[in-house]
This record gives structure tokens, C-alpha cells and sequence, in this order.
């Protein structure tokens, strides 16, 4: 006998930040397809909602979709927003299958964590860019959760391999005023920027200090690179050629991942969504929150959370990126750091992976700089 369960699907396809939220929605959608396609077990049924980027709405849709008898929901870009609603699915018992990389620091019985921790992301790009690039960071970000905890931990960890930050900014999310800012960096000189703004305020930076980097004879890429754990695939197509190449972008996925597990899902994905948004990290992540939710569904027998939550815990999947499994001690996910630099065509070029999949660290216990011990990030190939 099948057993049907209604799922809720929780993006913001419009707003500031619709581009990445679409690709989510996208990557998700294609996870219902393929099992409704593959299993007889379980028929998921997909109830889409879109909060638009409004904190308000996510608390509000949360509550509609939950006191309407569906346990579990696959959403959430922004930290702010997981924020706004885990109090909602701990009040009415859902889980909350979060499919973004995030600043760590959280453990909540009602949610289910797909996406990059810290340690599979901050820690990465700091060892990289002290290794290869240079010790004078400067930091900019959107003003909310997400940046101000993502700087300080890039902050804590690069001061400890020697770094230096010279300035931090944060700006209103959708802020797209930025060329003070392009000229205010250029004119302090640091060895790259860490970039924490999302949606159209990072478009809109990425382009003004294109253009304040040519206007004053700078080799953007080679002499003021930007580095982030945001960029995605989706943004390069926003951003524009000249403007989104030569960056450095810190992720457990890119597109470019040349592996059959790899090159289906980019296969399948450009079929089913020939418009886009390109598939991202932050797409595989819902992916995979889709397909690992299926598995615990039929495990369970029920979609109450506790019991599913149990089913989920150990679960193992072959991702796009390569193996994966959630950690039964955190419930976040077992991930494959990289380092990629962008291109012209609107994809990442593979510098660097972690060997394997390492475990996720979401508390900095064993990575921590704060510690009296030697910060462990992962240890990176190059990729030939």
C-alpha cells in the first residue's frame, strides 16, 4: 500500500533574494518528480507556498501549513527566516528540513539541517585564502544573522592563521546603492573582500567594483579578488560575464562536479527547468532534503516528527556531490568541501576538495580558533 503524505515547500520565489530561492524550489521540485518516478512506498505531495522575503509571511505560511495537518517542511533561505519560523514547528511538533549553508551555531529537534556547516565552508575558504591569496581581509555584508555570525567566525578563524580584517560593512538587504563602498575598498587596498551581501545587493556590489576596479586601471580578480560562501551559479547569470568572473566562492557543490551522480542531476535539472534559475549548492541541498525525507517517510511508517527524525538519523545518500549522510548526533549532513573560481560562462572552475565528506561542526567544537588547540579546517586537494 502507498502511503500519501503532504510536504510542505517553503521559498521565496520573489523578493531580494529570488534567484538562489528559486533554484531551491526547482531542485526540490525535481526531487518530488524523480519519486514519484522511482518509489511506490511513498507519494509526496508538494504544497508550494512563497513568503516572498518577508519575515512576517514565512511565520504566517508556516502556521497555515502546519495547522493543516502537513508535519514536514522543506524551506528556508535566510537565516532570519529559519529564525522566524522554528518556533512556529516547535509549538505544533513539524520538522523543518533547512537546505542552506548557514553560520552554524543552532541545534533544534524540529529541524533538519542539508546545507554547509561553518566548518565545511568558513573554515575552507580561510585556509585557502591565507594559503594562496593574502592576510588583509576586508568584510562586507546584508545586515542580519547570517553575515554579522559568518564575518565573526571568519574573523575569530583568520586572526588566528595570522590575518587581519581592515574594515566591516553591513547594509540593508536589497540595498543596491553601492558604489561608495566599491570606492571605499579600492582605497584601503585589502588582499581580497569577504563577501557576505546576498541577492540584489551582492549583484549590484559585484558590478560597481567591477566598474570601480576598471575605471581606476585595477585588475579586479588578480589584485582585489572577492571570496564568499554565498556565490552560486544562479547569481553568476545575474551578475553579468565581466563582472561575476574571477571570483572565489567556498561551497560543498558546484555544477561542475564531473561525476555520473553529478552529471545526471545537471541533466535532469536543465530538462525540467530548461528557463532556470542554473542549479546551485543551495538547489542540491533541497534535493537532497526531498530525497532523505522520502527515505525516513517510508522508514517511519508516519510523518510525525519524532519518529521520522529517528528514521532520518544515519541516513546515507549517493548526492550530486557524492556521498552524503546525516549525523545522528547534530541531524546536519556529512558534505564534501570545495573551492571554486568563477568563469565567464556563468560556472565555478574546481580548485580545491576535501577528499571525502567531512563531518559537520556546527558548534566549532573541533575547529574552533577560540580553543587551545590548532584550528583543524579540512584538508584540501587540488583538483586536477
Amino acid at each position: 500500500m502507498t502511503a500519501h503524505y503532504r510536504i510542505g515547500v517553503m521559498f521565496s520565489a520573489n523578493g531580494p533574494y529570488a534567484v538562489v530561492a528559486r533554484s531551491m524550489l526547482n531542485g526540490a521540485l525535481l526531487a518530488f518528480a524523480e519519486l514519484a518516478a522511482e518509489r511506490d512506498d511513498v507519494r509526496l505531495e508538494p504544497v508550494v507556498v512563497d513568503p516572498c522575503g518577508d519575515h512576517a509571511a514565512y511565520r504566517r505560511l508556516s502556521l497555515d501549513l502546519l495547522t493543516s495537518g502537513i508535519r514536514n517542511v522543506v524551506g528556508c533561505y535566510t537565516s532570519s527566516s529559519r529564525k522566524e519560523v522554528i518556533p512556529c514547528f516547535e509549538k505544533h511538533d513539524g520538522l523543518l528540513w533547512y537546505p542552506s549553508h548557514y553560520e552554524g551555531f543552532e541545534s533544534c529537534d524540529n529541524v533538519i539541517y542539508t546545507g554547509a556547516s561553518p566548518n565545511q565552508h568558513v573554515l575552507p575558504l580561510v585556509e585557502y585564502l591565507a594559503a594562496h591569496v593574502g592576510h588583509r581581509a576586508y568584510c562586507i555584508g546584508s545586515n542580519y544573522i547570517w553575515a554579522w555570525e559568518n564575518s565573526r567566525i571568519f574573523r575569530e578563524a583568520f586572526g588566528a592563521v595570522g590575518g587581519t580584517v581592515v574594515a566591516e560593512r553591513y547594509l540593508p538587504v536589497g540595498d543596491t546603492d553601492l558604489e561608495a563602498l566599491a570606492e571605499a575598498i579600492v582605497d584601503q587596498r585589502p588582499d581580497f573582500v569577504f563577501n557576505n551581501l546576498i541577492g540584489t545587493s551582492a549583484y549590484a556590489f559585484f558590478r560597481a567594483f567591477q566598474q570601480v576596479c576598471a575605471r581606476r586601471g585595477i585588475d579586479r580578480a588578480g589584485t582585489i579578488p572577492v571570496a564568499s560562501c554565498t556565490l552560486s551559479e544562479p547569481e553568476l547569470h545575474e551578475i553579468g560575464p565581466a563582472a561575476g568572473d574571477g571570483h572565489l566562492s567556498s561551497s560543498v557543490y558546484f555544477s561542475t562536479i564531473q561525476t555520473p551522480a553529478n552529471l545526471a542531476f545537471t541533466a535532469a535539472y536543465g530538462r525540467m527547468f530548461p528557463d532556470g534559475p542554473a542549479a546551485c549548492a543551495d538547489a542540491e541541498a533541497s534535493y537532497i532534503a526531498v530525497k532523505l525525507l522520502a527515505s525516513a517517510l517510508a522508514r517511519a511508517g508516519t510523518d510525525a516528527a519524532k519518529p521520522v527524525r529517528a528514521a532520518v538519523a544515519g541516513q546515507t545518500l549517493a548526492a550530486p556531490q557524492g556521498e552524503i549522510r546525516i549525523d545522528p548526533d547534530t541531524f546536519h549532513a556529512w558534505l564534501t568541501p570545495r573551492i571554486g573560481r568563477s568563469t565567464a560562462d556563468h560556472t565555478f572552475q574546481i580548485l580545491l576538495e576535501a577528499p571525502q565528506a567531512l563531518p559537520p561542526d556546527p558548534y566549532l567544537v573541533q575547529s574552533s580558533p577560540r580553543l587551545a588547540v590548532p584550528m583543524r579546517p579540512p584538508k584540501l586537494r587540488v583538483v586536477q
